[in-house]
């Protein structure tokens, strides 16, 4: 047995949104002995704005059941045939056309989607809220967005459309195009939802500051929610992205990091999230373009190892079969084999592991790393070379292509502009230490700096160099891991490297030993298992050029270059020690 049923739209007097009403007509089946009529008493159906109170309003609701389907011969021109409709209303649909300017007019209703859209909906441009500038004035565009704010003012209603970082003003108000019963729908439109809008571009004489369209506004003539929102939200977004001196100041609500995080998909949507890691984007893209045109090969390196990368207790045990392995603490020994291999340059980005129980706000257990290995002619120094103007060229980039989100972010999170000098300033670890002597630090010389003394020299090196971005080489060889060369100068010291940007390491790096012998020394002086790192070592029985590299933590990067104070406002889903959700 088919349902048939045929629709009746009118307008809500509560908000202006859609009365579904079912009805029966005349004609609508030729075999009339066929139908059957069963009524649902006080069905409460009701608007199509799921969240109005009309909701409860009683609606008698006519079924037409036809037995034998015969598709109608003859129906009232206002009436238009729907699919089959259940006997309750249903909890959920992909989607409602609402369209309160025109009442009393029969629509189309499916539960079907976006595979039901008409003609008219598949031919629908739609308009990027970037894209709405003077030049499209008095144009009749359709933009979808969500509703960031709303306000309503007598015969008006006044609505910010959020589109990802970017906002514009749009104004649904009482005359050719809509109707008073229009701008209560409007109002009543929960934050966050998403709506396609069809509206008029106008310019405006005074320009609206706290949208990023400031010479543009939109006067809407139709309106369709394409997705609802709850109605409580768990954090409001204006209160995510306001300064805290300001919260402070005025007495007004902020967010604090946990609830953010707990609520991360929330938290994304602000503008400054989205400025973030859209300039985050930017520096892995940076970083694969230079490289690449370097003539670098991109690799993929196994993250479930067999001994501990970097011969140390921090690492993550997971059951493999039946043995145990571990969660790379970094892809080192993968990135030298295909030296080893003949690659010459190669560099990777994927996920780093670090079973620290550091609680600190510049560590994570999972982060990304952008990894760098290359072999050279002479010196070490190439590869700092190469890497140093790698970074150079990130920052070129992001100063040059990213100001706009450097300003979102600033709004927020004021902070000084990045500096940086070309060539990079360069030091040597004994030059860094005698500079903290000069300040008072008490240090040995072959002691590793602690993050408050790597602070103070980011700032001593900033007072005398005017940058914010430089290397310290020739660190102390008891403080580097086992593959570190040795200085041949000075077996004391190491021919290895940290950059630092506003004073925090950024990247560890070093000239690797390339010659088996010397490794496996090197390796037993650590205490680690042979056996666990054969194939490693076997590597470099062959043959091995002498090679360099480095590893960046991408999360550092975009945290220092932007003047942030913790790691997790750059890390999309962080994990610590103390998060594992969501």
């Amino acid at each position: 047995m088919n349902l048939q049923c045929v629709v009746l739209q009118s307008d809500c007097n509560n908000c202006g949104g859609i009365l579904i009403q079912y009805e029966s007509a005349a004609g609508l089946c030729p075999s009339a002995g066929t139908v059957l009529w069963r009524r649902l008493r006080n069905s409460v159906y009701g608007c199509s704005w799921r969240r109005c109170s009309c909701l409860f309003v009683c609606l008698s609701v006519c079924v037409a059941f036809c037995s034998n389907g015969v598709e109608p011969s003859s129906r009232p021109a206002a009436v238009r045939q729907t699919p089959a409709l259940p006997d309750a209303a249903p909890t959920a649909h992909k989607a409602w056309e609402s369209e309160p300017l025109e009442s009393h007019r029969a629509v189309r209703h499916t539960a079907e989607g976006s595979d039901a859209l008409t003609c008219a909906q598949r031919d629908r441009t739609l308009v990027r809220v970037q894209e709405l500038t003077p030049h499209r004035g008095g144009q009749l565009v359709w933009v979808r967005a969500r509703i960031h704010t709303s306000r309503a003012k007598g015969k008006q209603c006044f609505l910010v459309l959020r589109q990802q970082q970017f906002n514009v003003q749009a104004l649904v108000a009482v005359g050719d195009r809509a109707s008073k019963q229009m701008v209560k729908f409007a109002a009543n439109i929960t934050k966050e939802s998403i709506v396609d809008v069809e509206a008029v571009v106008q310019t405006v004489e005074q320009k609206i500051e706290s949208c990023s369209q400031q010479d543009v506004e939109l006067h809407i003539e139709r309106i369709f929610v394409i997705s609802q929102a709850e109605p409580r939200l768990p954090l409001q977004l204006e209160d995510a992205v306001r300064p805290e001196t300001e919260g402070e100041e005025e007495g007004r609500a902020t967010v604090n990091q946990d609830t953010k995080l707990d609520n991360r998909v929330i938290d994304l949507r602000t503008t400054t999230s989205q400025a973030i890691f859209r300039l985050q984007s930017g520096v892995c893209q940076l970083f694969r373009d230079t490289l690449i045109n370097k003539g670098f090969v991109e690799i993929q390196t196994p993250k479930i190892i067999s001994a501990a990368s970097e011969g140390g207790a921090n690492v993550f045990t997971v059951s493999y079969f039946k043995t145990s392995a571990y969660l790379a603490q970094s892809p080192q020994l993968y990135k030298q084999m295909c030296i080893c291999a003949d690659f010459d340059k190669v560099f990777c980005v994927g996920p780093v592991f670090r079973a620290e129980d550091s609680n600190t706000h510049r560590h994570l257990t999972e982060f990304v790393g952008l990894d760098i290995e290359m072999a050279f002619n002479y010196h070490y120094h190439e590869v700092i070379d190469s890497i140093t103007d790698t970074m150079v060229q990130i920052f070129k980039g992001l100063r040059d292509h990213f100001q706009t989100e450097i300003q979102t972010v600033g709004k927020q999170y004021p902070s000084e502009p990045f500096k940086f000098l070309e060539p990079t300033l360069r030091l040597e670890y004994r030059e860094a230490v005698a500079m903290l002597r000069a300040a008072g630090v008490e240090m040995g010389d072959e002691e590793d700096l602690s993050t408050p003394n790597e602070k103070l020299l980011g700032r001593l090196v900033k007072e005398k160099y005017d940058t914010d971005f430089y290397v310290l080489d020739k660190y102390p060889l008891a403080v580097r891991p086992f593959y570190t060369m040795p200085d041949p100068n000075n077996p004391k010291y190491s021919n290895s490297y940290d950059m630092f940007m506003r004073g925090e390491e950024i990247l560890s790096g070093a000239q690797r030993v390339h010659d088996a012998q010397l490794l496996t020394e090197r390796a037993l002086h650590h205490g680690i298992d042979l056996e666990k790192i054969k194939a490693y070592i076997d590597s470099f029985r062959y043959g091995a050029p002498p090679h360099a590299g480095g590893g960046i933590g991408l999360e550092r990067v975009t945290m220092l270059y932007l003047g942030l104070h913790n790691v997790r406002q750059t890390s999309m889903f962080p994990r610590d020690p103390k998060r594992l959700t969501p």
